[in-house]
């Protein structure tokens, strides 16, 4: 297999595995939460009114409940590719009125073209192709539409990865894309001077054990079309966990995650393209933007 063809997504056991998860990834998602508590903190910065909302990889539907509260007036659309997680999101939504839940791959909504105004998804590009991704929502975003999302970058579960360094030729953990390729994509896609920072976090474990069963727990796992295939043996096993142990801190294994966010707003002119825009700024440039960027409506 070549090299690239290596790090290519399996998407259809993307899908199957968080629709497994559906039942167990509330209780495991606990950076999950932060991360989305966060997105929702930084909408403060902006002033949009929008009518229509994608929730892309709406999970287990928190997300778009909360958009629904901050704008009660919008439609909300809860996508996700996993019937198992858009299942578990009805008991959450279903008592609340315009709300939609919508089976769809988020690299191929089924939306009219420059319908939506904004598009909120939490850690849905480590499962998907950034390139079609970026190109799929740059369609169906409207005239100074909003676009805010998040991912992992590549020093996540790094002690993971240097664990495995060694044992065989292959890659255990998925491949994360760093956030100025992440900006350049977007930029390729067509939005307006993108917004990107990153924030890091560490969750911390017990034993390897605990970490690998909340992976699990959340439909993460090696999605590459290079990964090994059947089950790990147990001599390996046990030298995975003697390489892991040498992270140990204060009694714990640390889990590292590098959290990149972006925003990135659909020119103000339909088929607009920026040309030579900046591709990675920070929180301060964003609020510099907000007022030329606000809708004057």
């Amino acid at each position: 297999m070549e090299p690239e063809a290596a790090f290519a997504l399996d998407t259809r056991r993307v899908r199957r595995s968080f629709d497994r998860a559906s039942a167990t990834y509330d209780a495991a998602a606990v950076l999950q939460t932060e991360i989305r508590q966060q997105m929702l903190q930084r909408l403060e910065l902006t002033a949009l009114t929008p009518r229509l909302i994608v929730d892309a990889g709406a999970a287990t539907g928190h997300a778009s409940l909360a958009l629904k509260r901050r704008y009660p007036r919008a439609r909300v659309l809860s996508v996700d590719s996993a019937f198992g997680m858009l299942k578990a999101a009805k008991a959450r939504l279903s008592w609340r009125r315009r709300f939609d839940r919508v089976g769809a791959e988020a690299e191929a909504l089924p939306l009219p073209d420059a319908s939506v105004d904004m598009i909120f998804s939490n850690l849905l590009l480590p499962w998907c192709d950034p390139d079609r991704l970026f190109a799929e929502f740059r369609r169906v975003l409207a005239p100074r539409g909003l676009l805010t999302c998040s991912g992992f970058g590549p020093d996540t579960l790094r002690e993971m990865r240097v664990a495995w360094d060694g044992l065989d030729e292959h890659s255990h953990v998925n491949r994360f894309i760093d956030m100025h390729d992440l900006g350049d994509g977007l930029v390729r896609a067509g939005f307006a001077a993108p917004v990107l920072d990153v924030e890091r976090y560490t969750l911390h474990y017990a034993d390897m054990a605990a970490l690998r069963r909340d992976l699990k727990a959340l439909g993460s796992g090696n999605f590459m079309a290079g990964r090994p295939r059947g089950l790990t043996g147990r001599g390996k096993l046990e030298r995975l966990r003697a390489a892991y142990e040498a992270t140990r801190h204060e009694g714990r294994l640390p889990a590292s995650y590098e959290v990149v966010f972006a925003q990135a707003w659909a020119p103000a002119t339909a088929g607009a393209r920026p040309a030579g825009a900046a591709t990675s700024i920070g929180l301060a440039e964003l609020r510099r933007q907000l007022p030329s960027r606000r809708d004057p409506s």
